[in-house]
């Protein structure tokens, strides 16, 4: 089997094995992760053609981005099941602490804004 074969295989079972171990409140929150991740992508790449001219607003989207990327992985992890015993933390308080730091992470943001 050629190498690309095998790579086709490993995500295969990877798509497989997600699709039936992973709760549908993690599937909910890996889809904004990419959601989130792609809209990075499309600032840096219009960053990147054409330019920076209101370097306020790039950055300050910019770190909108990253902010909420971070604070959704830390949901997920503390969502994940296999994660109880280092979180002891109920799915309605980790969701509330996601709401209240987007909350802050967003004036924030409007306040560098101008």
């Amino acid at each position: 089997m050629s190498q690309v074969g095998q790579v086709v295989g490993i995500l295969r079972k990877l798509n497989e094995e997600y699709q039936s171990s992973t709760p549908k409140k993690l599937k909910l929150v890996d889809a904004y992760l990419v959601y989130v991740l792609l809209t990075g992508i499309v600032q840096f790449v219009y960053c990147l053609l054409v330019g920076t001219f209101p370097f306020n607003s790039f950055l300050s989207g910019f770190i909108s981005t990253v902010g909420c990327f971070v604070l959704a992985a830390s949901l997920r992890i503390q969502l994940n099941k296999a994660n109880r015993s280092t979180f002891n933390v109920s799915p309605e308080r980790a969701f509330a602490d996601f709401v209240f730091a987007h909350v802050i992470l967003h004036l924030v943001v409007v306040n560098f804004i101008g």
